[in-house]
């Protein structure tokens, strides 16, 4: 089974549709999209509801990927993540069993997915403190953020000529 640190291609997993395209043209828009978004609520009540949307909203994630190889460590809640390379760029799927931890999923997603290995590896996850999501969130809630992000961006740096 592919797994999230394991670098290369996975014709198997190429064709299927749960991996996030981006939606904005590189990952400092989607931190500043995103970021625009959550302004627009009053309190973090409001922005955590648009987070649990954003998790409602992710790909399907394949229930053989809800396993130990693709789960993400120093999660209290379960978390997967998979990856794959397509023309140079990692795409990648996540879910959790948790609504407000799969938002977070999709948050990041949206940020990484679709983008190069350096464009992953250059973009820190500074921005999840700036947002003032980190403080937001639980202590737990916000380890398990850091290492999801922590996650991608290995997986980034572990791609050939990263």
């Amino acid at each position: 089974m592919a797994r999230l640190d394991v670098p290369g291609r996975h014709p198997h997993i190429d064709a299927m549709d749960s991996f996030l395209a981006p939606e904005d043209a590189s990952a400092a828009d989607a931190i500043a999209a995103i970021a625009d978004e959550l302004d627009v609520f009053d309190d973090w009540m409001e922005r955590y509801h648009y987070i649990i949307e954003m998790g409602r909203k992710l790909p399907p994630f394949p229930d053989a990927w809800a396993d130990d190889a693709h789960r993400v460590p120093g999660c209290q809640s379960k978390v997967w993540m998979e990856a794959v390379n397509r023309d140079g760029k990692l795409y990648f799927a996540g879910a959790s069993d948790a609504a407000i931890v799969a938002g977070l999923v999709a948050l990041l997603l949206r940020v990484y997915s679709g983008r190069t290995p350096a464009e992953i590896l250059a973009t820190d996850p500074v921005f999840l403190k700036e947002m003032g999501l980190l403080e937001a969130l639980s202590t737990n809630r916000g380890n398990g953020i850091a290492a999801m992000a922590r996650k991608l961006r290995e997986r980034a740096a572990a791609e050939p000529g990263a």
